[in-house]
């Protein structure tokens, strides 16, 4: 599906990762490998540490944190928020959805919209096209966009596929409308038929969670989960990731007459270090355009690591100017998206630490 948005701009972009972070090699242990091939992950995959809440943080507790820190700041006003937007696969409660309950939790006026969107990996492109399109309404000047997960808390510390690279994160992002913001150029696509490639089985109303999904069970490849824990078929992943998404944005680059080397970063979901070099070599992208350096210093925190990619590589000369960029995220859904745009200059684009003793 191609999408098109004109005169909207992201004006700012905050990251919060917990303060707890965990490193690779003291999780080894926990592993059904051998501390030799342990390591040899650890160097092709690009596994060093990550950043994992500690204890019972909820998501609404990232996004809280994050909002009010914007709003101390003075970079945001409560009044001036016409739109809450959270996307998350990792919700405090099945219902109220969580916007409602970040909404209360900072007091904002009953005059707004607050929702959910149910998505990961691409969750960030699929929540700034929303954002773009509530701003068509004359009564919405401002949108925050929320993109949120503690999926560490679903994923078993004893399954190697999944554990050493996941990381919880939280990103506030502010969507305006702007004259001079130019055309946002968009692609998504999905494939609900590969859903199984990436789910957590149990814990909805299709199977709910009972003694018998708590169970933990060993794989053919020696990683121990439950039905109540995440499990990724990293293969089927790869192949996808190879497959489609340099067919989705080499598409949206011919589709704009936009060469490779007039893109200035590509900022893309961060599955990991292999996997993203692999994705830049398949479209002619030198590895220097397309960081990939997340998931060895934070983690994979779903739809979240596009806007930290971003703060952690780009925040000085987004602050300073403008970059043209190409977002792109894919995975579980299976969803796959991209959007071209220029950014910045902004005015705000930071990192912060969440601590849970705060």
């Amino acid at each position: 599906m191609r999408l098109s948005f004109r005169d909207k701009a992201i004006s700012g972009l905050l990251t919060v990762v917990p303060a707890n972070e965990r490193k690779f090699v003291d999780e080894m242990a926990n592993f059904n490998f051998s501390q030799a091939r342990s390591l040899k992950l650890k160097q092709v995959m690009g596994y060093d540490r990550h950043r994992i809440v500690a204890g019972p943080v909820c998501a609404s507790d990232l996004a809280v944190a994050g909002i009010e820190h914007l709003l101390a700041g003075g970079h945001l006003v409560r009044d001036d928020i016409d739109a809450l937007i959270v996307v998350t696969q990792s919700p405090d409660y099945l219902m109220p959805a969580t916007s409602h309950v970040v909404q209360g939790r900072l007091g904002l006026h009953a005059d707004m919209i607050c929702l959910d969107i149910n998505q990961g990996c691409a969750g960030f492109i699929v929540g700034l096209m929303q954002g773009f399109m509530l701003l068509d309404q004359p009564a919405v000047a401002k949108v925050v966009l929320v993109n949120v997960d503690v999926l560490s808390r679903k994923v078993s510390p004893r399954d190697r596929n999944s554990y050493p690279l996941i990381g919880d994160a939280a990103s506030i992002t502010v969507l305006e409308r702007r004259e001079d913001a130019g055309v946002i150029e968009a692609e998504l696509k999905m494939d609900g038929t590969r859903r199984e490639a990436l789910m957590i089985p149990a814990g909805g109303f299709r199977r709910p969670s009972d003694a018998e999904t708590a169970a933990m069970i060993e794989d053919a490849e020696g990683n121990v989960r439950s039905l109540d824990h995440l499990k990724m078929d990293g293969s089927a992943v790869f192949n996808f990731v190879m497959t489609e998404v340099p067919e989705l944005i080499g598409g949206l680059l011919a589709r704009t007459g936009t060469a490779v080397d007039e893109v200035d970063a590509f900022l893309c979901h961060q599955p990991n270090r292999f996997m993203l070099q692999k994705l830049a070599d398949k479209l002619a992208v030198p590895h220097e355009k397309m960081p990939s350096n997340v998931v060895e210093n934070f983690g994979n925190s779903s739809g979240v690591t596009i806007p930290l990619v971003t703060t952690f590589n780009l925040a000085g000369a987004l602050l300073a100017g403008s970059r043209k960029v190409c977002l792109a995220g894919f995975g579980v859904g299976l969803t796959w998206g991209a959007m071209l745009m220029r950014l910045g200059p902004l005015r705000f684009c930071e990192m912060i630490e969440y601590r849970e003793d705060v």
